[in-house]
């Protein structure tokens, strides 16, 4: 069978023979349209391109300079107040250490600070901080749009239920022709694959007068999901002016979906439109309070993020729309030399194409105020911190791309930041180890008054409480910065809805959230610590499907994940208590985050209890949107008929016919 007959069959397909070479896809059924492809050339990241969507840039530089310059002001305000508290005479090599990576420390935090600041002030006072305009929902639509699912071992019930309510509200919206679904599989397995095509047949015969649902399991999963998303470009993409890709757990609305479209169609050097999902549908503790932090804090932040990038975003790899052509043109990912983690195919690939947009001339852009984007996230804290891992190492493979001569100064930030973001926590250890040796130090050793034989008058060593408790304070400013300015605008909603009550919740929901990120801080930065470790010594994460339910730990798997943090935690209190107790207090926060890692490793992945429920409840907890709503009841019944023997109606094949 030729690849054109290949491409329109439909009906049940066997397994390809490996001697098979142009055969692409495994059995034992898809629905594909026809071919429209679309070259799709690797790029290389030395060699600078021609920019084919020239945009002219005026005053980008202010709010850059706003965040760099004002964190490295205090920065260095931080730095020489920690100095004048470290070294009242000469400053020792150690002492010198832990100032150094106290000030990175710091400066981290007070970029991300001062960007969340900045995003705080258009929301406060009611401006979009778009960089793009969104459109209404009403905009008419002239091009085709595919909504792209791949999936990797995922519930079917799930993405069926998701897609389905996108659908009919595309249908209501009378958009529904403009757009169709492809569903990408990577499974591995004939059973498995097996199991999700049958719903996937089912789903296509149940809404084929509505839209068009395609299906296609690869024989080969090269690339992983960058590779699943540039067969599809290579194979259907010229059909196509834009497609937005969706995750797993992703849902969006109708309204927001034609939004997209519509801006895409208005700004031809767009090519990439990045919404802020939401995070919904938590269930255990921690994603309650995952939730609560994102949709509370999170909003200043994306708009901060749109304020200083413009239309130089980052892409974080689903929920967005992206230009065909340019992502085909443009976007290609080589393989890296050399052997994993930083070898191989590009594992944090929407970093990268986002780089290779902007580098290309294309505009990446965030819509920060467009609501009807969502997604879920991991039930407890091991599924994070495995997700995490495989994130970090994507991260830290940048290093390998960040100096190439061929990339933008903003396509370097960008990388940059995401490898120093995974770097940041083994700064943040090393700081902590080195300030319990200088308290070691300090204990043992006996000063020297007299700094040489001239020296009339002794020096005494002694630390300027004023000074330390000023440095303290401003640290937890910082610190704490974004969320204050998350409880402002939360306490504003709650004005404007004259809900007195509301602004009460909202504040014990923000201090519950903290005592709990501040004892789950201590467990990921050993985590990812180790994993910075692990990737830097060679060691590849691997690819497992992500769990997405079912979060329950026991409390002895909670306990062994933790065994390592606790010990950890153990060791450094008691050699704190040995020291003094004041040691010991300042230290109390990473230390109770340690030693209690496996109680609240095990609470939080239970379901959340009633007080949690209402304090941590956010907008979409209260009045959940009617897409979520429909995508749960559609996953539910869909999951009914897949447990049942006959549940799953078998359509006719073509073929047979």
């Amino acid at each position: 069978m030729d690849e054109a007959v290949n491409e329109n069959f439909i009906g049940e397909v066997l397994p390809a023979s490996p001697h098979s070479s142009h055969r692409r896809d495994a059995g034992p059924w898809r629905h594909l349209p026809h071919s429209a492809p679309l070259d799709m050339p690797i790029q290389d990241f030395a060699k600078p391109v021609e920019v084919v969507a020239e945009i002219r840039r005026r005053g980008y530089w202010v709010p850059r300079t706003a965040i760099f310059a004002g964190a490295a002001v205090l920065t260095a305000a931080f730095a020489q107040e920690l100095f004048s508290i470290l070294s009242f005479v000469v400053i020792t090599p150690v002492q010198f250490l832990f100032l150094i990576l106290s000030t990175i420390a710091f400066g981290w935090i007070a970029i991300g600070s001062l960007s969340a600041a900045l995003g705080f002030l258009p929301l406060f006072t009611g401006d979009r901080p778009d960089s793009i305009e969104p459109p209404l929902p009403t905009s008419p639509l002239t091009s085709r749009t595919a909504l792209l699912f791949p999936v990797y071992h995922e519930d079917p019930a799930r993405i069926a239920g998701a897609v389905e309510a996108m659908v009919r509200e595309l249908e209501h919206l009378g958009r529904n022709q403009n757009f169709d679904v492809f569903i990408l599989s990577d499974t591995r397995g004939d059973e498995d694959g097996a199991k999700e095509a049958a719903v996937y047949r089912a789903l296509s015969g149940q809404l084929d007068e509505i839209a068009s649902i395609y299906y296609r399991r690869r024989i080969k999963n090269t690339g992983r999901k960058a590779g699943n998303i540039a067969d599809w470009v290579e194979r259907f993409g010229a059909a196509y002016e834009s497609f937005i890709i969706l995750d797993g757990d992703s849902v969006m609305s109708g309204g927001t979906l034609v939004s997209l479209a519509a801006a895409m169609e208005a700004d031809p050097k767009a090519g990439l439109i990045q919404t802020v999902p939401r995070l919904v549908g938590g269930e255990t503790l921690l994603q309650r309070l995952q939730q609560f932090a994102s949709n509370t804090y999170g909003p200043s932040v994306a708009a901060g993020l749109a304020f200083w990038h413009r239309d130089q975003g980052n892409y974080w790899g689903h929920n967005a729309i992206i230009r065909t052509a340019a992502f085909a043109e443009a976007a290609g990912l080589p393989e890296l030399p050399g052997r994993k983690p930083f070898g191989g195919h590009i594992m944090s690939h929407d970093f990268v194409e986002a780089v290779l947009l902007q580098r290309a001339g294309y505009g990446v852009h965030m819509m920060p105020s467009l609501e009807g984007s969502y997604e879920g996230m991991p039930p407890n804290i091991i599924d994070v911190v495995a997700r995490d891992r495989r994130w970090a190492q994507g991260n830290l493979q940048h290093l390998a791309i960040v100096s190439q001569p061929g990339l933008t100064p903003m396509g370097r930030l960008h990388l940059g930041m995401g490898a120093a973001s995974y770097l940041i926590s083994g700064v943040w250890a090393m700081s902590l180890i080195v300030g319990v040796v200088l308290a070691l130090q300090g204990q043992q050793m006996i000063p020297s008054y007299f700094r040489d034989d001239k020296t009339l008058f002794p020096i005494w060593p002694t630390i300027d409480p004023g000074a330390a408790l000023r440095l303290f304070m401003a640290t937890m400013i910082v610190v704490l910065l974004p969320k204050a300015l998350g409880l402002l605008l939360a306490w504003q909603q709650a004005r404007r809805e004259g809900t007195f009550f509301g602004a009460i919740r909202v504040t014990i929901g923000v201090l519950v959230e903290t005592v709990y990120s501040v004892l789950i801080a201590p467990i990921f930065m050993v985590t990812q610590t180790v994993g910075a470790a692990e990737i830097l010594a060679g060691r590849d994460s691997g690819w497992n499907a992500q769990k997405r339910s079912d979060g329950a730990l026991t409390f002895d798997d909670a306990m062994w994940f933790a065994r390592w943090h606790t010990a950890i935690g153990g060791i450094v209190g008691a050699i704190a208590w040995t020291v003094s107790p004041a040691l010991l207090a300042w230290m109390s926060p990473v230390i109770l985050g340690l030693v209690l890692a496996g109680p609240v490793s095990w609470l939080t992945s239970l379901r959340a209890g009633a007080f949690e429920r209402w304090a941590l409840a956010t907008n979409e907890d209260r009045k959940p949107p009617a897409v979520l709503v429909d995508a749960g009841h559609r996953s539910r019944d869909w999951a009914r008929k897949i447990a049942m023997p006959n549940g799953l109606t078998q359509q006719p094949d073509a073929a047979a016919a």
